[in-house]
């Protein structure tokens, strides 16, 4: 039978790749933006300055930038060793997809892909130009230079599917992603950032069996238990597939963000490495809104490596503020290992 041997859960914000002396770069996109969601309530940038009392300017100096970038790095380096050294037959990576593959014509709630392979398709210069301030940068950093294939895991893929609907839950099934924003049918860049950050790149990586879950859009993002309950099912799932796979599971994505809230990640945090999600399953689905939403990932992850015994080890912990009002985002970096 399989075995459910790491769990990691890593950031996967744009200020992770982009220099530390150009995170200041987003800030007008913040500024513009009409609805910056800090506890379940909607703020203007100058509301939520007025709320926040400006009081993360020390923040926003490029030296603590500086330093900050440098530890989130190093913590991602750790998560990659981290799966190196687990000697991993098959990675199933869970993340949200910001409508660059589904969209307002089909959004499933849960979806799993079971294709053979993938496409990790670069940008072009067009699609690069036209993205928002201080994009750009990062994003580069999530794609391959080449149109390169990725590995899938269609037998693994298939079990979660089946596993996962006889437990209550109706994920959808894509054998081909959608050709989505970029009309390219490409894996997007909350697996990228796996595939290139955590796994190093490269053209032969570890075949992923990719997680969506719709954390960022209305009508119908799960809840925080029903997303504690998906990811007992996926743990379910795996522990019985027939097959002797050393199998790992990867969130991607948050933790708060576009306004850093220390208390909900620390709360988060705290949660997973003491074991106990019950307090995590009330979290409103107004808090888990916008970048914060995709929490959504973690609690499923965390839940599924619960099975295992395992709870969670924080590797590091660093709220990026990149502006005076608090927003940026609480970058985390986690790591189940069973005993």
């Amino acid at each position: 039978m399989a075995e459910l041997v790491l769990g990691i859960g890593t950031s996967h914000g744009p200020m992770l790749n982009t220099p530390p002396e150009q995170w200041g770069a987003r800030r007008p996109a913040d500024e513009a933006n009409p609805a910056l969601i800090f506890r379940g309530e909607a703020h203007t940038y100058p509301e939520l300055a007025q709320a926040r009392g400006n009081a993360f300017a020390d923040h926003c100096s490029e030296e603590v930038w500086r330093a900050k970038h440098a530890a989130c790095r190093a913590a991602i380096t750790a998560l990659g060793a981290l799966v190196d050294d687990a000697r991993l037959d098959a990675l199933v990576v869970v993340s949200s997809d910001h409508k660059e593959v589904f969209g307002d014509d089909l959004l499933p709630q849960f979806a799993v892909y079971w294709g053979e392979s993938m496409d990790h398709v670069p940008y072009s210069q067009e699609q690069l130009d036209g993205m928002g301030p201080g994009l750009a940068v990062a994003e580069i950093a999530n794609q391959p230079d080449t149109h390169t294939l990725r590995r899938g895991h269609p037998e693994l893929a298939l079990q979660l599917v089946r596993h996962t609907s006889r437990a209550g839950f109706d994920p959808a099934a894509s054998q081909r992603l959608p050709g989505g924003k970029w009309d390219n049918h490409g894996i997007p860049h909350g697996w990228g950032f796996v595939f290139q950050q955590i796994l190093g790149g490269g053209p032969d990586l570890l075949p992923v069996v990719p997680v969506f879950v719709n954390t960022f859009y209305s009508p119908n993002p799960p809840s925080a238990a029903r997303c504690l309950d998906f990811g007992a099912a996926v743990g379910e799932a795996i522990a019985q597939f027939p097959s002797d796979l050393r199998v790992g599971l990867v969130a991607s994505g948050g933790l708060s963000h576009m306004v850093v809230d220390e208390d909900l990640d620390r709360a988060t945090l705290d949660a997973f490495a003491g074991g106990d999600h019950e307090p995590l399953r009330d979290l409103p689905d107004a808090v888990l809104r916008s970048g914060s939403s995709e929490i959504r990932n973690w609690l499923v992850v965390a839940e599924a490596m619960r099975s295992t015994g395992a709870t969670a080890t924080v590797l590091d912990y660093q709220p990026c503020y990149r502006s005076p009002a608090g927003t940026g985002c609480g970058m985390a970096f986690a790591a189940w290992e069973p005993a």
